[in-house]
């Protein structure tokens, strides 16, 4: 009986994984990330004006890749004082507008996880809001934060990490699922993007290598697309996990964590 029921719940789970669409959603992620988000990034990292790191520098450490792999990124990006030459007010306000769609894919993600209906329509403020806070931590991520040299710099990232996933799940669902019930999702995401770390020096830094001889700067760009495909099932991925886990974790009260409602 006891074997029964917990098939019957791993088919529940598995079911779950598959209405989810993770590969979809990841790759719809990937693209609208390359498309909307990478150019509003090249333009935040520029902002840092007396070091000089640009969007290169900012991706080639987010990859961890190696410092030849690193070479072949900066050949495909511009550096940041064209960055900024070349940008106008209005390339500005349309990678804003762009950006706020990258905002409509997490929360329909996240919602999909959580079984919820999509939020209302006077909702998309919460976009706007998740958007500027994404711009604000990674503008701080690229000027020479006080803890980049420093021996506690992977657990600052981490915690960092964790609190913008955790609260972001809870921006962009309403409010209508628990900080408690989110935090499992937030860890599982930062743990899913540390050993993204690691693979990505060990398989994408060669890759990136041996793409650039084979295509060219081509070459690079389907191995940064492939990145950002990772991510995307990384992110979807780690809240899908963390709603699992909550799910087992014993709790004292009501074990429903979530409600109907919409702000």
């Amino acid at each position: 009986m006891r074997s029964t029921f917990r098939r019957a719940r791993a088919g529940r789970r598995w079911a779950h994984v598959r209405e989810l669409g993770l590969w979809q959603r990841a790759l719809g992620f990937a693209a609208l990330g390359f498309l909307t988000l990478v150019p509003l990034l090249i333009v935040v990292a520029a902002a840092d004006a007396a070091d000089g790191r640009g969007f290169a520098q900012w991706l080639g450490d987010g990859l961890g890749v190696s410092t030849p792999a690193r070479s072949e990124i900066e050949r495909l990006f511009a550096l940041p004082g064209q960055a900024w030459r070349t940008t106008t007010a209005f390339g500005l306000a349309l990678l804003a507008v762009f950006g706020l769609s990258f905002g409509t894919v997490l929360q329909s993600g996240y919602e999909q996880v959580w079984d919820l209906s999509p939020a209302r329509w006077w909702a998309r403020w919460r976009h706007a809001l998740w958007l500027a806070v994404l711009v604000g931590v990674l503008y701080l991520s690229a000027i020479s934060p006080p803890w980049r040299d420093s021996p506690a710099r992977g657990g600052v990232t981490f915690l960092i990490g964790t609190l913008f996933f955790w609260w972001s799940q809870r921006l962009l669902l309403a409010g209508r699922v628990g900080w408690i019930a989110l935090l499992p999702g937030a860890v599982a995401t930062m743990l899913g993007l540390l050993g993204l770390r690691i693979f990505s020096r060990l398989v994408f830094s060669p890759l990136i290598a041996s793409s650039a001889v084979t295509y060219g700067p081509f070459g690079t760009v389907l191995v940064i697309q492939t990145w950002l495909v990772a991510i995307g099932v990384v992110v979807f991925g780690g809240a899908l996990v963390g709603r699992l886990l909550h799910e087992r974790l014993p709790r004292r009260a009501n074990p429903a964590d979530t409600s109907p409602g919409t702000r």
